[in-house]
């Protein structure tokens, strides 16, 4: 990497230049130019949280409707978050912080998916039985030791996700691996909890939430750090996806699973990048997470070597409304005439930092913008302007003048913040926060993915005393019975379909999607009990039902029983290989198949009365292009007979009536 010039140049500076600025090229690779060695160099680890949710009919704690979602709502219920003190008398960082962000929560309910329970006004169920049982489904799955009794614990959920203020979970299997590539990935637990509510929306200081999906039964598989590049990051998550997807007892489409990645480099902390949507965005997101830490650690390095540090840090704040009266600033001329105020902030010995590079066209100023946005909720953007910044914001004179309110040097940055009274003196407080926090490294947060690949601020990272007993549900013993009988429907894992599916030469692009496919145990019985190929059993579950959904325009899903009627009929012999798309079509346009109601099957001496019936027709009919002949009548014939008879018996009957006129 190019880190090693840089390293050395640092250190040779700081006994030979006075820091009174640091030039802006601290540069880090191209995400297509960095190498497994290069992420080795820093120090990348990553691991996943990766949300699922479970098929169920049912909620987790009540009784409630499970995967019934919908934008209508029939009331709302306004609540607001405060922090309380914990048993040992202690705040919660992160409770603390949401509780200066004085938001209002709005809960859109609709009286068809939610009860009392989820608005916390009556006491849990039960545990959904059906639930547990997927869970430790996969959890045996995982290779996991399984826990021999249920202990229901509450994790604090603090931004107002979950009405209560906390989500019900428990643990049921520590210690897994599965296989990846040359290594052994670990599990560090699977647990059961439930879903949050979907957010609508988060401007200003509302937040509201739709309470559709809000207590839904999911799994919540851990990884170890155990991936060493973004890409392995990506290609496990795809690997447990598949696994989890191959019991056939979780859902799937938008939403059913969310993955939480978490990343550090040497000398950073664990960040938590929280909702990631999609696999493929995580090489991305990763990556820019690694650069972020190097550069906020490059960044510490360069203000230790200006004299600033956590004890010596000087900032100084005070409203400077007065002096912008008659700016030409357009977003502080309208808030002044708006009757808000600016507040300004002098960070001492500062220069040139806020341009600092912390990720792909992203500065240092950006980590102070989004503190100001979430902690302040001055949602509307540009949120601060500083007097690094090379746009052009305001007049020299009005900078010079901020310098001399703020008692501000050619050394010293400053920064501006505009708003309500309450928000604007909250946003520059947060302003001398972030930055005192430069001087440490990297703060412990969990951040949003954004969606061009760069990650923002969303929340301070919870402490690990967010978890305590709950005292509403009793402990629920996991017997043996109970983990044999599940035991005797857990798959076999996708790596051994896959090579099975691999040595029977099925096509390659059916190969993945059956392996995850709840028609996977019907390939294997049509395969090693019915003896069917193993070619057209995989065509007929997963290429044929495709080209069906293409042809009608619209998703479809056959079930299992209409799946192994088809490929009975075809082993009873009632069906040939070119009446399955047929029977398919059929069945998408809600005509009932039946083996039994099939035609007769196509006997070889009426394939040949109607070869001959087509030869021999009125010269009005003629195969025009002798060459031809006998593709003409393989399209004849085959109109008549498809379905009834295997296309290559046609051909082989017309070859041999051909070769039978020649001669």
């Amino acid at each position: 990497m190019r880190l090693h010039f840089l390293d050395c140049f640092w250190t040779l500076s700081k006994h030979l230049f006075d820091f009174t600025w640091i030039p802006a090229f601290m540069t880090f690779k191209a995400f297509h130019d960095m190498t497994d060695a290069d992420y080795a160099a820093i120090g990348f680890k990553c691991g996943l949280e990766i949300h699922q949710q479970l098929l169920t009919s049912k909620k987790l704690f009540c009784r409630c409707p499970a995967g019934r979602y919908s934008a209508e709502y029939n009331a709302e219920i306004l609540r607001h978050m405060r922090p309380t003190l914990s048993e040992l008398g202690e705040y919660d960082g992160t409770a603390l912080m949401e509780f200066k962000t004085k938001k209002e929560i709005i809960y859109l309910i609709h009286r068809d998916t939610v009860c009392t329970y989820e608005m916390d006004d009556t006491p849990p169920f039960e545990l959904n039985t059906d639930a547990l049982d997927i869970a430790l489904e996969v959890g045996l799955l995982y290779g996991c030791t399984m826990v021999d009794e249920i202990h229901i614990a509450r994790k604090q959920y603090l931004d107002g996700s979950i009405p209560t203020g906390f989500q019900r979970t428990t643990i049921v299997g520590v210690s897994g691996s599965v296989p990846f590539r040359d290594r052994m990935v670990g599990i560090v637990q699977l647990g059961l909890e439930e879903d949050a509510c979907r957010e609508v929306s988060d401007v200003g200081h509302r937040r509201t939430y739709l309470t559709d999906r809000l207590g839904m039964p999911l799994i919540e598989t851990v990884t170890a750090p155990d991936m060493r590049t973004p890409f392995e990051a990506a290609d496990v998550a795809q690997l447990l996806r598949r696994l989890v997807r191959s019991t056939g007892k979780v859902r799937t489409g938008p939403g059913a699973a969310r993955q939480d990645v978490n990343v550090s480099v040497t000398g950073g902390t664990r960040i938590e990048i929280k909702g990631v949507p999609r696999i493929p965005d995580i090489p991305l997101l990763t990556y820019h997470e690694a650069m972020r830490q190097v550069q906020l650690l490059r960044l510490r390095d360069a203000l230790h070597a200006r004299g600033i540090t956590a004890e010596t840090f000087r900032a100084k704040t005070d409203d400077v409304t007065k002096l912008l009266r008659r700016t030409r600033y357009q977003p502080i001329r309208d808030a002044i005439a708006g009757g808000m105020l600016v507040y300004g902030t002098a960070l001492f010995g500062f220069r040139d930092l806020l341009r600092w590079p912390t990720q792909t066209d992203t500065y240092f100023s950006r980590e102070i913008s989004d503190r100001v946005r979430v902690v302040a909720c001055l949602t509307t953007l540009p949120n601060i302007i500083h007097s690094d910044s090379p746009s052009e914001t305001l007049s020299s004179s009005e900078w010079q003048g901020l310098r001399r309110s703020l008692n501000a040097g050619e050394d010293d940055t400053v920064v501006l913040v505009w708003g309500a009274r309450q928000d604007v003196t909250t946003g520059a407080a947060e302003i001398a926060i972030r930055a005192r926090e430069a001087t440490l490294g990297i703060p412990s947060e969990t951040r949003q993915a954004l969606p061009d690949g760069t990650n923002g601020f969303e929340r301070i990272l919870p402490g690990p005393d967010r978890m305590y007993p709950d005292t509403d549900l009793p402990p629920l013993r996991i017997g043996a019975d109970r983990l044999n009988r599940i035991r005797t429907h857990v798959p076999e894992p996708v790596w051994e379909r896959d090579r099975w599916y691999q040595s029977l030469h099925i096509p390659q692009d059916c190969i993945e999607p059956l392996s995850i496919s709840p028609f996977a145990p019907l390939f294997s019985e049509a395969v090693k009990v019915w003896g069917l190929r193993p070619t057209a059993v995989a065509v007929i579950l997963i290429q044929l039902p495709k080209r069906v959904a293409r042809t009608l325009r619209r998703p479809l899903s056959f079930t299992l029983g209409q799946m192994r009627e088809i490929l009975f009929a075809l082993k009873e012999g009632k069906l040939a290989m070119e009446g399955v798309y047929p029977a398919l079509r059929d069945i998408a346009e809600g005509r009932k198949f039946s083996g039994d109601d099939l035609p007769p099957r196509c006997s070889d001496a009426e394939v040949d009365a109607l070869i001959a019936t087509w030869r021999n027709r009125p010269e009005a009919e003629p195969v025009r292009t002798p060459a031809h002949t006998a593709t003409v009548l393989m399209g004849r014939v085959m109109d008549t007979v498809r379905g009834r008879i295997e296309g290559k018996r046609v051909a082989a009957r017309i070859s041999q009536f051909l070769g039978e006129i020649r001669s």
